[in-house]
């Protein structure tokens, strides 16, 4: 079944796992994938990802709960296939008051907006997470 929109899917899959309390979360494997899982792991909400190869480029996902709370609380998709929101390093948002993160595609690969900031870039902003 193709996918219009693999990073939403990827949210989906993710929303859907900690509401079930599952420690593993299985998905189509892609790039831009890796990326955000890449950001998500650099900022302390998943433990980790694997590739696996052999099971036709497939990703597993390790969770990351705390006392039986998901570390995730909030994750949401901005920029969408029909409408895609892009913003200059002035006016990157602040999740939560600096709580959350923005994860960004710069012309500088996908990173955190923290991490924009410092490289003085701006970007699509592919989703929010606190």
């Amino acid at each position: 079944m193709a996918v219009n929109d693999p990073i939403g899917d990827m949210i989906a899959r993710i929303r859907n796992a900690q509401m079930r309390s599952k420690s593993k979360v299985s998905m189509p494997g892609s790039k831009q994938r890796e990326r955000v899982l890449e950001v998500l792991k650099t900022e302390g909400f998943i433990r980790g990802y694997a590739s696996v190869a052999h099971a036709g480029g497939r990703s597993e996902l390790e969770l990351k709960y705390f006392d039986g709370e998901p570390v995730i609380r909030e994750i949401e998709r901005i920029s969408k296939p029909g409408r895609r929101v892009y913003v200059a390093v002035r006016n990157l948002p602040r999740i939560n008051n600096g709580l959350g993160v923005a994860i960004l595609s710069t012309p500088k690969g996908v990173m955190a907006d923290h991490e924009a900031r410092e490289a003085n870039v701006g970007g699509e902003i592919i989703c929010t997470v606190f």
